[in-house]
C-alpha cells in the first residue's frame, strides 16, 4: 500500500459543514466525544485513511472480520450544519507521521468545503476532578471571546506542555493553510477512560457549534466509572490500614 490511502465511500454534500476531531488522547476524551456524537445522530461513513504510520495490527469485528487499523470520517446530521466527525483507534506512531497523516485529514476536510474545526481532547491534571473544566485553545484570536461565553477557559501557558498530536497539529498546520481551529480540552485525571470530561467537553461544542444532544449514555458511564474508583480508593484505605503483622504474609 501506500503511505497513505484514502478510501471513499461516499459524497454528500455537506451544509456549511464543520470538522470535529476525536481520537485517542488524554483520558480517551476527543474519542469519547466524538463517538457519542456518532451514536446520537444520523450519521454515514465517507472517507476511511490507512496510513503505514498507524500500527501494524488488525481489529476484529463481531464476526471476527480482521480490519486494517485506520482513520474514519463520519457526516453527521446534527442539525443545522452538518458536522464530519474525525475518530479512529490508533495515532501515527512518529513525529514526521503526525505531520503527513495530519495533512491529508486536512486535505479530506477541505474536499467537503469544511473552514472551521475543532479538536477535541483532554487535558491532564493528575488527580480526580468532580467538575471538570474546558480549556482552550485558538487559531484565531477572535474566536476566543465567542468560546469564553461558551464557558470555555483561557489559561496563559496551559496546558504546560502544549498540544501534541493531530489535536495539536490541526491548530498548527490547520490555521497556516487557513483554517479557522480551536481545541476544547476536558480537565481529567489522566489515568481513566473519562466519559464525565467528554460530556463537558461537548456542552461546551454544542453551544459554538448550534446542536442540541442528549448525554444519558455518557451519564451512565460516569457513574460506573466512580463506583470504580470508589472501590480503587476503598482497596486502597484498607492496604494503608493494615498492621505490620498483617503485611508480613504479604510478598
Amino acid at each position: 500500500m501506500e503511505d497513505i490511502e484514502v478510501e471513499t465511500l461516499a459524497d454528500p454534500d455537506l451544509r456549511d459543514p464543520v470538522l470535529v476531531e476525536g481520537l485517542p488522547g488524554v483520558g480517551h476524551v476527543g474519542k469519547l466525544a466524538a463517538e457519542h456524537l456518532l451514536e446520537e445522530f444520523d450519521s454515514e461513513p465517507v472517507r476511511y485513511v490507512y496510513a503505514d504510520e498507524f500500527p501494524p495490527q488488525v481489529t476484529m469485528n463481531d464476526d471476527s472480520v480482521a480490519q486494517l487499523a485506520r482513520a474514519e470520517f463520519h457526516a453527521v446530521d446534527a442539525g443545522e450544519r452538518d458536522v464530519l466527525v474525525l475518530t479512529g483507534d490508533h495515532q501515527a506512531q512518529t513525529n514526521a507521521g503526525h505531520y503527513h497523516v495530519t495533512d491529508a485529514f486536512l486535505d479530506i476536510a477541505e474536499s467537503f468545503g469544511v473552514e472551521e474545526g475543532y479538536a477535541l481532547g483532554g487535558v491532564p491534571t493528575g488527580e480526580l476532578v468532580d467538575e471538570p473544566s474546558v480549556l482552550g485553545a485558538v487559531t484565531d484570536e477572535a474566536d476566543v471571546e465567542r468560546l469564553e461565553a461558551a464557558d470555555v477557559e483561557f489559561r496563559e501557558d496551559e496546558p504546560a506542555g502544549g498540544i501534541v498530536g493531530v489535536s495539536g497539529l490541526l491548530l498548527g498546520l490547520g490555521g497556516r493553510r487557513g483554517f479557522s481551529v480551536a481545541c476544547l480540552m476536558g480537565e481529567t485525571s489522566g489515568y481513566l477512560v473519562d466519559p464525565q470530561s467528554a460530556q463537558a467537553v461537548l456542552e461546551v461544542l454544542q453551544e459554538a457549534i448550534g446542536f442540541e444532544v442528549g448525554f444519558e449514555s455518557l451519564e451512565e458511564r460516569a457513574e460506573e466509572m466512580k463506583e470504580v474508583v470508589g472501590k480503587i480508593q476503598e482497596m486502597q484505605n484498607q492496604q494503608q490500614g493494615m498492621s505490620d503483622d498483617d503485611l508480613r504474609y504479604i510478598g
